[in-house]
């Protein structure tokens, strides 16, 4: 189920020139559809610490199916871009119940000396989606509609319902808990400003309305931290954060994949608008780093608990950082085999070190600290996604030379966001040095 949305998730970001042609929308207005899904998944993933220990898990499922084929036929029968927004966020609701249900249910029943080699299968079903997304997008959008990625996934989640039905079991006791509401908006207002603010980057003259949203954010965060520390209701417990190696393996997990989610809204945009590829094409320039990336995961989770934290780790980010150099320097030129070829040496190692910094952090971490630090490796991994192709949009149509064409602009963009992700794989090798350290 998790699988199906991402799919649907990672399919429409080669939908989006189409999108914009149909209703009329820019470029930073239909990323939403994006945007505002993974912001819907990070919402509800805070909450995950707190639906493990109240619900079964029975429950939470059919909850996150039912979501699912209610978006799903929403987004169908969209008629216009607010519909099919309303549509995705409805929809959102099942990864943000089945992503941390899956991960809450291998910490119930894996020993903690394998647990990287099962994240590691884990990551690959969800990571297979990834794969196929972009390819199946384009080509639903070449050969028939955007509206049919809706409709093929109907009947696959149904089956998936009745399944689970017969097969998701309960491992551990639930408990009544009264939910704090009041963190829990707190916290939710915080990430909508941050995003809001971001959205806006990169317009001419809203400098003012950008830090009035920045400053906004900082106050409901540091709000949220104060409450954090006198109130008794369920959430999740900030207390993980005093442990450097939950922090240190949380900083360059959100950072790839504030990368990962940019580079696969970029990239088919990009051969689009400065190559003039097509949709079809848009997608399958993902699909070999895709691939490898979803298949090799079982491989490095062997890796993580064959060799420790330092091979996958470092090796990862290597494979990571020299593409994205390649691609600063090269961003206005760059062929669609080309670009190819780069993205599939960034996934493998950006895969790599995901997965692999997640695992890393829950292996030395006791079992009670372990659902809050799910809870909260969740939600950073979609808030950061949603920051990712907000800012990454931003940042392509940021160039505005009245000498360049918009081809150009759109290119020089692109190349300032292959810079700043070049800035994430530098800082990554001294978090994860500091990491090993600390531990």
């Amino acid at each position: 189920m998790t699988f199906m949305g991402v799919l649907t998730e990672t399919s429409m970001n080669v939908t989006f020139p189409t999108l914009m042609k149909q209703f009329n929308i820019s470029l930073p207005t239909v990323q939403w559809v994006t945007t505002g899904y993974l912001l819907t998944v990070a919402l509800l993933t805070i909450t995950s610490a707190f639906l493990k220990r109240r619900f079964t898990n029975k429950q939470l499922f059919i909850s996150a199916a039912l979501l699912f084929i209610t978006g799903d036929v929403m987004c169908g029968l969209a008629p216009s871009y607010p519909v099919l927004l309303v549509g995705r966020l409805i929809q959102a609701g099942c990864v943000g119940l089945t992503g941390p249900l899956m991960n809450n249910i291998i910490l119930d029943v894996v020993p903690p000396h394998k647990l990287g080699t099962y994240m590691g299968m884990a990551n690959l079903i969800v990571l297979v989606a990834p794969a196929l997304g972009p390819t199946f997008g384009g080509s639903v959008v070449s050969f028939a509609s955007w509206r049919m990625i809706f409709w093929i996934t109907v009947p696959v989640t149904i089956f998936l319902l009745i399944l689970g039905i017969f097969i998701i079991k309960q491992y551990t006791p639930t408990q009544h808990y009264d939910f704090d509401w009041l963190r829990f908006g707190v916290l939710a207002l915080g990430m909508i400003s941050l995003l809001m603010g971001f959205n806006i980057m990169g317009q001419p003259g809203v400098l003012i309305k950008f830090a009035s949203y920045m400053v906004a954010s900082a106050v409901l965060f540091g709000t949220f931290g104060w409450l954090s520390k006198y109130s008794h209701k369920a959430l999740f417990k900030l207390s993980v954060f005093k442990r450097p190696v939950f922090l240190f393996s949380f900083l360059p997990y959100i950072l790839l994949q504030y990368s990962n989610i940019g580079m696969n809204f970029m990239l088919p945009s990009y051969v689009q608008m400065v190559n003039g590829a097509t949709a079809f094409i848009g997608g399958v320039i993902l699909l070999p780093g895709s691939v490898l990336n979803g298949l090799g995961q079982p491989i490095y989770g062997w890796m993580l608990d064959r060799f420790g934290g330092k091979l996958p780790l470092y090796l990862g980010n290597t494979l990571f950082l020299l593409p994205v150099l390649i691609m600063t320097i090269m961003g206005q030129q760059m062929s669609v085999v080309l670009i190819t070829i780069l993205y599939t040496v960034y996934a493998t190692g950006r895969s790599m070190a995901f997965g692999n910094s997640m695992a890393y952090g829950l292996k030395h971490l006791s079992r009670d600290e372990q659902n809050d630090a799910n809870a909260i490796y969740g939600t950073g991994n979609m808030l950061a996604g949603s920051l990712g192709t907000t800012i990454i949009a931003a940042m392509m149509t940021s160039v505005h030379i009245p000498s360049f064409s918009h081809v150009q602009n759109i290119a020089t963009g692109s190349q300032l966001a292959f810079a700043m992700m070049a800035l994430i794989g530098v800082v990554n090798f001294f978090l994860f040095r500091t990491l090993f350290k600390k531990r």
